[in-house]
């Protein structure tokens, strides 16, 4: 057995059903002159004549039936479908009264069944209104055209002429209304379907720029710190070339460990946005309190006197916490650099307990001649527990990131001049909330 796949022209077949909803107005007059036809070919049909020629064993015709009356209330009543989708409610009216005068006349001439557009105009107004007003249309409606038919028509109440218009109404009103249930309901489905698509879209628009925000936190971290080593190391081999060369070798030594420690972090941050299946992409471990005393080595080669005060934890630290305390670290260590002045002293103080790990950094300096330490740049004070904490003042990203590191992890951060001089910096970090997160 072959299997064949759709067929050419399926698309062109599928246009060709489409076509009714792309040319509504040519729609509804082939709609029109079909139902047209139909009350002119029910005028003419008798099922209770005795004689008379047959169609297929079925009814008998009566062509001496048809009327100037019965054509002109049809034509009227037909013509009016044109506009049963711009104005459902006038035209039900309209076909509605041509019915009621069509059962009038009928008194003395025979039925014809204009009835028929009332109906298909009922059936409009249910598919495009709401469903308590399809209740009280439809009930006026159908009593209406029933009671009419009842009273003015030429045969008994009760004949089967009557009940028809009673059935074919009801079944109009009730289909519109389905019609209408069901559209509701395929348009809930899209509209949930294009709900949760923009949602997947924000989420991952939210998700890109979270993770880009990360990574400039990671490459400011280590641009502004490797560089400010390099910057003062080649100050200082600058300085003493001529008169100490040995020690600006030393000082171009320490250029060319810190430039070579920036392209390794840089190449490892920058390697987060390669693909997963790159062969090259790093496979080191972040930075954390493990190599801090690398960290404070390499700025006290720098000139910078750091005393270290770090309590040994209990267990291992979140890699959350870890990397935070280690970026807030470097971060201040790099404003002590650029902001203290010449002699001042450092001093990183780690201590933790069961719930908290506080990090705090604070230094003697007096700031650089000429600019205060509450104006320099990163220097700014801030206080910070939550979100909505000011921004920093002077214009600098530092603070600001890593207040964001902080935050990430509902830790707080306090950064302002001290009342004996200098400036501090204490982070602290919960260590429970972390834990809880990432066993869930």
């Amino acid at each position: 057995m072959t299997l064949q796949g759709p067929a050419p022209d399926a698309p062109r077949a599928a246009g060709r059903f489409q076509w009714h909803r792309s040319h509504p107005l040519a729609f509804d007059a082939a709609l029109a002159v079909a139902v047209f036809a139909c009350v002119l070919f029910g005028a003419v049909v008798d099922p209770h004549r005795m004689n008379g020629p047959r169609i297929m064993n079925g009814p008998r015709i009566a062509p001496h039936q048809l009327s100037a009356t019965t054509v002109g209330l049809a034509a009227l009543a037909c013509a009016a479908l044109v506009l049963r989708r711009r104005l459902p409610r006038t035209v039900l009216a309209v076909t509605g009264a041509l019915t009621i005068v069509e059962l009038v006349a009928s008194s003395t001439d025979p039925r014809a069944p204009v009835a028929a557009a009332a109906v298909i105009a009922l059936y409009t107004l249910a598919s495009r209104t709401d469903r308590p007003t399809v209740w009280r249309v439809g009930a006026l409606t159908v009593v209406v055209l029933t009671a009419s038919a009842m009273l003015c028509g030429p045969r008994p109440w009760y004949a089967q002429e009557n009940l028809a218009i009673f059935a074919w109404t009801g079944m109009a009103a009730a289909a519109g209304d389905a019609v209408r249930s069901r559209r509701a309901f395929v348009n809930a489905i899209r509209e949930r379907a294009e709900r949760a698509e923009r949602t997947r879209e924000e989420e991952a628009r939210r998700r890109v720029a979270e993770e880009r925000m990360r990574i400039a936190r990671d490459l400011h971290d280590v641009v502004a710190h490797h560089i400010a080593l390099v910057n003062v190391q080649a100050g200082v081999a600058s300085h003493v070339m001529d008169s100490r060369p040995d020690q600006a070798k030393e000082a171009l030594a320490h250029v060319r460990e810190a430039s070579r420690s920036a392209l390794d972090e840089l190449r490892a941050t920058v390697g987060l946005l390669r693909q997963s299946d790159d062969p090259k992409a790093p496979t080191e471990p972040a930075p954390g309190l493990g190599v801090l005393d690398q960290l404070v080595e390499r700025f006290v080669h720098a000139g910078i006197p750091v005393d270290l005060d770090v309590q040994e934890p209990p267990r291992q630290l979140p890699a959350s916490v870890d990397l935070t305390a280690y970026r807030v670290v470097q971060e201040a260590l790099t404003n002590v650099h650029k902001h203290a002045g010449e002699g001042a002293r450092a001093t990183v103080r780690i201590v933790h307990s069961d719930s908290v790990l506080t990090v705090t950094v604070l230094d003697d300096g007096a700031g650089r001649a000429g600019v205060p330490r509450q104006k320099g740049g990163d220097r700014a004070a801030v206080e910070s527990g939550g979100p909505g904490a000011p921004e920093d003042s002077g214009g600098g990203h530092g603070l600001i990131g890593m207040r964001e590191r902080v935050f990430a992890l509902r830790g707080t951060v306090v950064a302002g001049p001290r009342a004996a001089g200098g400036f501090q910096v204490r982070v602290t970090l919960p260590l429970q909330t972390v834990r809880t997160g990432e066993t869930r």
